[in-house]
């Protein structure tokens, strides 16, 4: 921001930001003359429809916050605090939970157990199981029960799984459910 007029940086100015996620605090770089136009956040906006899914479609990919940051640098020409990244991150990680944790319906006709062997960034990229529980439920529709991610596929993980999914309300007939501990290292449709 400096230019031959004598018009230099004036520090920032805060403001919150209002995205999908809840509040998130920015800074708005200033100059003296009041010329500065900030090019991805306007001056007066105070919401930012659409920001928060460029950021997680980002983080889905498997990129860090910093990688995210030095993106939507260059693309936008626009810096991106670590932080601010990291809250709408964190806010989609606390829907995760409370998703995961949800009450579930008592009978569902049909479960289907499965896992998928997946690379994740942890660090590095590493593999690792991803299990999925998928109810039908009375009304013939699907529904995802849960989904875990561990280090290995085995029983022990498995009976974890039913016994979280008897614990959130489900209480039908299903084998796994009244004997977990007959789970095995196999797949069970019940």
């Amino acid at each position: 921001m400096n230019n031959p007029a004598g018009n230099t940086r004036n520090g920032f100015s805060r403001k919150k930001l209002k995205g999908e996620f809840g509040e998130l605090p920015i800074e708005v770089p200033r100059d003296r003359h009041g010329t500065f136009d900030p090019q991805i956040v306007e001056k007066h906006q105070t919401r930012w429809a659409g920001f928060d899914d460029k950021i997680l479609s980002l983080y889905a990919r498997g990129m860090t916050v910093r990688e995210i940051q030095a993106h939507l640098q260059e693309m936008y020409e626009a810096e991106v605090s670590p932080s601010l990244i990291s809250s709408v991150t964190d806010a989609v990680a606390d829907e995760v939970k409370a998703w995961q944790s949800r009450p579930l319906d008592a009978v569902y006709p049909i479960v289907y157990l499965d896992y998928i062997h997946t690379k994740v960034r942890d660090g590095a990229v590493r593999v690792k199981v991803v299990y999925l529980a998928l109810g039908i439920n009375l009304a013939g529709e699907k529904e995802i029960l849960g989904l875990w991610i561990a280090q290995s596929e085995g029983a022990k993980f498995w009976l974890q799984v039913v016994t979280e999914l008897r614990n959130r309300g489900v209480q039908d007939n299903f084998p796994a459910l009244q004997h977990p501990e007959s789970l095995g290292d196999r797949r069970i449709v019940g």
